[in-house]
């Protein structure tokens, strides 16, 4: 007589989960690449017609590896510039969100 084999299953999920993203949250500030992407993606486009999508990142990221420091400099400088944007956005949101909170809980 074979052995009755117990089965787990879970049917309740955890009641965590992933937090819902606020989307009065301040953006993310770009990358040096990204900047860099962003500028040349129309570039490779019209240089390779009727190139994938997949083939568009991979040729940018060719590119971008085959830059020397002084040519990436422009695009690290706009990224410093969008992280400083994004941190004072932040800083902002987070202090506007501490005072809404004690508003409401008057």
């Amino acid at each position: 007589m074979p052995k009755e084999r117990a089965t787990t299953r879970k049917t309740a999920k955890k009641d965590g989960g992933k937090k819902k993203k606020d989307p009065n949250a301040p953006k993310r500030g770009l990358s040096a690449y990204m900047f860099f992407a962003n500028e040349q993606r129309e570039k490779v486009r019209e240089d390779n017609p009727g190139i994938k999508f997949g083939d568009v990142g991979k040729l940018l990221g060719e590119k971008w590896k085959s830059l020397n420091e002084k040519q990436k400099t422009p695009y690290e400088a706009k990224a410093a510039a969008d992280k400083k944007r994004y941190e004072e956005e932040k800083a902002a949101y987070t202090a506007g969100g501490d005072a809404e909170e004690e508003e409401e809980e008057e």
